[in-house]
């Protein structure tokens, strides 16, 4: 057992320009798995706290634990991951619905609901169903405005891409393919990638936990570029490089092209990191590497557009600002429906259940032996 536990904040999923994006899938996976739990159950229920407890628990216990925070509330959890005994509790409630994939087998369902005074809760019915109808109109706008951003966002990157050298981003990543990568042959196995998201953007603004993403890795790359320098195909590039070696990755993504743009990349086998920094997220690493993609833009065809650039980056702000403003404000109405359910919780049997899952994952670690 390791003397001390290795603690990590991620985001399993996201307020992005594509909607909610759902990434959960990649918190653990089933031939993996231990076990996962699914806790369902309404708001204010207690599922964050239940999970939060866990956590410390193990955590106390000298576990390394991942906590998977929610995007539309960055204090709350929507997940707990124990990677040595690869154990997942995640709040499986909308609209990130989880439900077990092999049932008893891999995955269950805890439901808190069980713990609840139905009577009670009907009585807020109309209240229920009003303020949730609220919370979801919000959502959707904040959405558009997100979407309506993205094409700011995409116009700006186009123009970046005619100013770039295009072979830029080839050299970059042949130097670093070399140099990590170099001494290592293609596997007959190749290596596998987990997805997620290391910020997102919450009622708090954008929120990111870079410093427990890269953890303790040896070598930590800084790249620097603006949209449309190529640093997320830099990173695809190694990505690829190391997944045909038979190297296991950790790829985080964009909120603002959630499918496709690769901010950070983790290699833990090689001990290596590299994050992306920019307005929205950056670290400051002591003795980091910096790829500076910004070498290969010619500013004489840039400056060009500077007018355009201006007015595409305002708007993009204000736009992303606005859609923050309108999830917090369906944060406060959440807050609300969390009132309509909480006096209604007989929250000891909630601990009670909370503790014989606890008695549970200690029992899988013994069986484990770790």
């Amino acid at each position: 057992m390791k003397k001390t536990s290795k603690i990590r904040h991620l985001f399993p999923g996201g307020n992005t320009t594509q909607g909610f994006f759902s990434y959960y899938d990649n918190i653990l996976r089933q031939d993996e798995a231990t076990r996962i739990i699914c806790l369902k159950g309404g708001p204010g229920v207690g599922k964050s706290t239940y999970m939060k407890r866990i956590g410390k628990a193990m955590e106390e216990k000298n576990y390394d634990i991942e906590y998977l925070h929610c995007s539309s509330d960055p204090d709350s959890l929507d997940g707990v991951f124990i990677p040595a005994i690869k154990f997942a509790i995640i709040d499986g409630t909308s609209p990130h619905v989880v439900d077990p994939k092999n049932p008893g087998a891999v995955d269950e369902i805890i439901h808190l609901g069980d713990f609840w005074n139905e009577e009670g809760i009907v009585k807020n019915k109309k209240q229920i169903l009003d303020v949730n109808a609220a919370v979801g109109k919000l959502f959707k706008r904040a959405y558009r405005y997100l979407a309506a951003a993205k094409n700011l966002y995409t116009d700006i990157e186009l123009i970046h891409q005619d100013a770039v050298n295009k072979a830029g981003v080839y050299i970059e990543a042949q130097k670093i393919i070399s140099k990590i990568l170099g001494n290592i042959n293609v596997s007959k196995k190749i290596g596998r990638v987990r997805k997620l998201f290391a910020s997102a953007i919450t009622p708090k603004g954008f929120v990111n936990h870079l410093d427990s993403v890269i953890g303790c890795n040896d070598k930590i790359y800084r790249i620097i570029g603006e949209p449309g320098t190529n640093t997320s195909k830099l990173l695809e590039l190694i990505m690829e490089d190391a997944i045909k070696k038979g190297i296991d990755v950790e790829a985080f993504y964009c909120p603002i092209d959630p499918e496709n743009k690769i901010e950070h990349l983790v290699i833990k086998k090689l001990g290596v990191a590299f994050i992306t920094t920019n307005d929205f997220h950056d670290l400051k690493v002591v003795n980091s590497q910096i790829i500076d993609m910004n070498k290969y833009i010619d500013y004489t065809i840039l400056n060009q557009y500077f007018d355009v650039l201006q007015y595409d980056y305002r708007v993009f702000r204000e736009l992303v600002e606005t859609a923050i403003t309108t999830i917090h404000d369906a944060k406060k109405s959440h807050d609300y429906l969390e009132t309509l359910y909480i006096p209604h919780m007989d929250f000891d049997k909630v601990k009670q259940s909370e503790d014989k899952t606890l008695k549970r994952i200690l029992k899988y670690a013994e069986e484990l032996n770790v």
